[in-house]
């Protein structure tokens, strides 16, 4: 499972878990703070109302209900509009009884609904005759079985006895209405704060993941042998150890660089050394001019195939070293090609060489125009090599996917078929058919480090008739 999978999975276990639990503790507890906040105001108003009905005895020490049933019927006779918040209020829903010392009901604001029962046993009444707070609630609401109504009782005092109860009620619908609409907000309010979160943390593993992605698809490019550039991988940790598989990796393969180039070079220099020693032996004794002269020429040669080896290696090194092009302009294609064909004339002409030449304009594309025209040079030098004399080269600049390309065809021998795999190979040549002799290897294998530098590549195959062809091909 990939890491940012995890992550994910996790920030949803976590976050899914937490905030499910975070709202249910929030919502559970709701309704109880709703009720304490609807039974404060309750033991105030009872208690208010028992000093009121105190104040009410008669001479004969009988509590004024006929005060209180007048009172009551006028407050709920009124009309008014009270809007509380996205509630409106349109009638007073307190219901308030009295009891005597003996708990039986003596007023009942419900239009005397329970007037003359027995409620010495409610917990309201039965504590606060008793001296203790008494409070209850009770689903006691004539055709609202779903809804409850909070009682709170207060003693009547008249000369330090308690002479009776006065209860103040309080219907829990109201209550309940704001509690629902509360959770609803509170629900939906978590759901979104749970989905920004969510959000919020796949944007942090994304910023985590994606240095470490970039840089598993960097390791890959370079184990399949891709010439690449590390990638931008931020200010974290992982840029050090993008930086420090960067060195690891520069330190292994130059090592293996060195020596593989040490061991090739060896077996390349070794053949031209051992000519150019045998030949400044025989020169040591006595012998015509004309033979004298043509071991000269033979140690001129060696020691000029030496040099060109030399010269290609340190080319073909720098090239291999280079991940990105280091300095690069816009340049034209065809401008190039002219300006080597002009060099390369004195050649064809020797060789009696028909030249073919179909070059399309202003096909410009970023690259250093150096190393394209020793690419260039290298595959016109190999096709006029492998062109027998009186033969046709023909030479084209076009467009292609996404790239410009050079294409030189020529009427030569073409590639044997056990060459085609191995041209690239460093110091892989073939005779030349004129002379016989191998040159430097190099060639192609520079061709084909310059192109991949700019993000190209090099297609060679043979004619259906008779030569080979050689495409170079440059990111446009």
């Amino acid at each position: 499972m990939k890491i940012r999978t995890r992550i994910i999975i996790g920030l949803l276990l976590v976050v899914g878990v937490g905030f499910y639990y975070l709202i249910d503790w929030i919502i559970s507890d709701l309704e109880p703070q709703y009720r304490k906040s609807t039974e404060d105001p309750l033991v105030d108003t009872s208690r208010v109302l028992a000093a009121v009905a105190g104040r009410t005895l008669g001479q004969n020490g009988e509590i004024d209900t006929a005060l209180f049933r007048s009172i009551f019927d006028e407050v709920y006779s009124q009309k008014f509009s009270a809007q509380i918040y996205d509630f409106t209020k349109t009638e007073v829903d307190y219901r308030v009884y009295i009891t005597d010392e003996t708990g039986t009901v003596i007023f009942d604001s419900d239009d005397g609904r329970d007037v003359g029962k027995d409620y010495s046993e409610w917990r309201d009444v039965k504590r606060t005759l008793e001296g203790d707070y008494g409070a209850r609630t009770s689903r006691d609401i004539p055709g609202e079985p779903n809804f409850s109504v909070m009682y709170v009782g207060a003693p009547i005092v008249h000369d330090n006895k308690t002479i009776g109860v006065l209860t103040v009620g309080k219907p829990t619908y109201n209550t309940n209405t704001f509690t629902e609409n509360s959770k609803s907000r509170i629900a939906i309010g978590g759901t979104i704060t749970a989905c920004l979160v969510i959000l919020v943390a796949l944007f942090l593993s994304q910023m985590v993941t994606a240095p470490i992605q970039r840089l598993m698809e960097y390791t890959q490019q370079v184990r399949d042998g891709m010439r690449v550039q590390l990638p931008e991988l931020g200010g974290s940790e992982v840029r050090d150890l993008g930086r420090a598989f960067e060195e690891t990796r520069d330190a292994l393969e130059g090592k293996q660089y060195v020596e593989g180039y040490v061991q090739a070079l060896t077996h390349e220099i070794k053949s031209p050394v051992s000519a150019i020693k045998g030949a400044a032996e025989l020169l040591r004794e006595k012998m015509e001019p004309e033979r004298r002269q043509r071991f000269i020429d033979n140690i001129e040669n060696e020691a000029g195939r030496i040099q060109t080896i030399v010269e290609k290696l340190l080319l073909l090194s720098s090239l291999e070293n280079m991940k990105v092009l280091q300095d690069g302009a816009r340049i034209e294609l065809s401008k190039i090609v002219r300006g080597v064909l002009d060099r390369f004339r004195p050649a064809l002409e020797a060789k009696r060489l028909s030249l073919k030449e179909s070059l399309l304009d202003s096909l410009e594309f970023f690259g250093d125009s150096f190393l394209v025209e020793q690419a260039i040079s290298n595959v016109l030098s190999n096709s006029i090599d492998f062109t027998p004399e009186g033969g046709t080269i023909n030479v084209e600049t076009k467009h292609g996917d996404g790239v410009v390309q050079f294409e030189v065809v020529d009427s030569g021998t073409g590639f044997p078929e056990y060459a085609l795999e191995r041209v690239f190979d460093r110091f892989y040549s073939l005779r030349r058919p004129e002379g016989g002799k191998k040159s430097s290897g190099l060639g192609l294998s520079v061709v084909k480090e310059i192109a991949e530098l700019h993000r190209g590549a090099v297609k060679v195959s043979n004619c259906s008739g008779r030569g080979a062809r050689v495409i170079v091909e440059f990111a446009a």
